[in-house]
């Protein structure tokens, strides 16, 4: 007869995940009714031989059982914890309909019924990544008291401003995540979601069907939340119930946050992180050369979840590190500690747009602005750069990129010594377009003694009539927040920005026309001018280090 705990151990070390001294035993389907009368179901794994220890909850939307039930289910349970894996509604077995980030109800009810069984301990901790992640910020401002840690990775208390990038709309890794949770919902098709959705996703945006269309093309049927997405602006009272970044300050429970530098999430990840230190709170934070579902981040953060529940569900910090914050910096290729983000010492420093295609912490001199045309029918693709399921290097040689005539690069000299940056990056453009609807992506790039040009970090702003307001000559100042980095420019090698009109299809193209994003099929080119003269100089602001 198989022995199920043995396969649970094997399947937990086939993950490269460690695996502790307790024999565990598991209660499937436990029922858990929800505040309408749904019942959710949920696993529960419990270590043989401990009396009611704490308890890790994980909420997920991708099954309770495989990789899920054993990294947050056995492998928690085998180091002494009690865990509980949850379906949320609408699959896996639970009840109702999916509700994509409408978790807070439904969490508070798990979080109710947990402290009334038997064999709760008095404490409890949640954990996961992604959607895993954002569960926990629905309900941990109103979870009570035996709320004792949160560990969450790659995540943020609303997912409204990833979704709509700089006021557009992020295509391609919303049509991924889209088919990926409508073919979960059917197990068999589950089992290579992960892999195909990518592609499905990649191959409806690049059809140059309406928006509206690509649901359909993707997954083979129209999708609620995808169609609600393409009507429902940043600003729409859809996105209410679904933010909960209002909320973080009043979260007590010490908090463990893992990011990517080429997460899609890492920018409202550290936002969370200063709503937290702003509330006087001390959270951890991890930000590594990772992708948001690579596997090194998951395994690792398994181990420093384990450590964070020791220290603050059974009173042993021995496993703590010392500083808080933890970076790992391109480029120099070495992990940092520090005691908070954005790090001691850094100061915001301008280099300048210049002509000639220049890049310099001087003012730019007098000199007319450069130009270049964007037609959305043949939209500025993007190489590399935060993703949500990968299929490419983060990292990519830009020089293809940089070759057409719609992308503008700002080269600096080469640089006589290394220069570090770490912290957030911003763009000061000073921009004329004849749309007053329309773009503009700028990208940090590392360019090699040998001219390969790689991408460091990225930003976009969609501009609407009014916002930014116009100068007299129809000139608007634009504020583009780019990906936060950390990363040595190592002596010999020089600073590039790119600056362009589209990122596509990671970003949807902007038609020009300002008519719905669903429905738009017209597509008007547009000519921009970036101005670089004393009176509009246009800069990218890099967090240096000194020395």
């Amino acid at each position: 007869m198989v022995n199920l705990g043995v396969v649970r151990r094997l399947g937990v070390s086939a993950l490269g995940l460690p695996n502790g001294p307790h024999r565990v035993t598991v209660r499937r389907d436990l029922p858990v009714p929800a505040a309408d009368g749904v019942t959710l179901l949920a696993d529960h794994y419990a270590p043989e031989g401990v009396d009611r220890p704490p308890t890790i909850l994980v909420r997920s939307p991708y099954g309770r059982r495989g990789p899920f039930g054993l990294m947050c289910g056995q492998t928690f349970a085998s180091h002494g914890f009690q865990a509980v894996v949850q379906s949320v509604r609408g699959g896996f077995g639970s009840g109702g309909v999916f509700e994509p980030l409408d978790e807070r109800e439904d969490g508070l009810a798990t979080v109710e019924w947990l402290k009334r069984q038997p064999w709760f301990g008095g404490t409890f901790a949640m954990h996961g990544p992604s959607y895993l992640g954002y569960v926990q910020w629905a309900v941990a401002a109103d979870a009570g008291p035996q709320l004792r840690a949160l560990s969450m990775q790659v995540t943020a208390s609303q997912f409204r401003d990833a979704i709509n990038l700089g006021g557009g709309f992020a295509l391609e890794s919303t049509l991924m995540w889209v088919d990926l949770t409508a073919r979960l919902r059917h197990p068999l098709s589950g089992l290579t979601a992960g892999f195909l959705s990518p592609r499905r996703a990649r191959r409806a945006a690049l059809s140059g069907r309406p928006l509206a269309e690509l649901d359909t093309l993707a997954t083979g049927a129209p999708q609620q939340f995808y169609q609600d997405l393409l009507v429902h602006g940043p600003d729409s009272p859809f996105w209410k119930r679904r933010d909960h970044s209002p909320t973080v300050s009043r979260v007590t429970a010490p908090v463990n946050m893992t990011g990517g530098w080429y997460d899609i999430f890492l920018p409202w990840q550290l936002k969370d992180y200063a709503a937290l230190r702003a509330a006087g709170r001390r959270p951890y934070l991890t930000i590594g050369p990772w992708t948001h579902a690579d596997q090194r981040l998951m395994r690792g953060s398994i181990t420093e979840a384990l450590d964070w529940f020791r220290a603050h569900l059974l009173d042993d910090p021995s496993g703590l590190r010392e500083q808080p914050v933890r970076l790992y910096v391109t480029g120099a290729d070495e992990w940092r500690e520090y005691p908070e983000w954005p790090v001691p010492g850094m100061r915001a420093r301008r280099w300048h747009l210049r002509p000639g295609a220049a890049l310099s912490p001087d003012g730019p001199p007098q000199s007319p602005p450069d130009r270049y045309r964007y037609d959305p029918a043949h939209p500025t693709p993007f190489l590399g750069g935060p993703t949500l399921l990968g299929g490419a290097d983060p990292v990519t040689d830009q020089r293809r990129l940089e070759r057409r005539a719609d992308v503008l690069t700002y080269t600096s000299p080469v640089l006589d010594d290394d220069l570090e940056i770490i912290g957030p990056v911003t763009a000061d453009l000073f921009v004329r377009s004849d749309r007053a609807h329309t773009d503009f992506v700028v990208r940090l790039c590392d360019v090699a003694p040998d001219g390969t040009s790689l991408n460091l970090c990225e930003g976009m702003r969609r501009l609407v009539p009014g916002a930014p307001e116009p100068d007299g000559d129809g000139v608007r100042r634009v504020a583009v927040d780019l990906w936060p980095a950390g990363h040595r420019f190592r002596r010999g090698h020089s600073i590039r920005v790119q600056v362009c009109s589209g990122a596509y299809p990671r970003v949807a193209r902007n038609p020009g026309t300002g008519e719905p994003i669903g429905t738009a099929t017209r597509m008007l080119p547009a000519h921009q001018e970036v101005f670089h003269d004393p009176d509009h100089p246009s800069a990218i602001v890099l967090p240096e280090l000194p020395g």
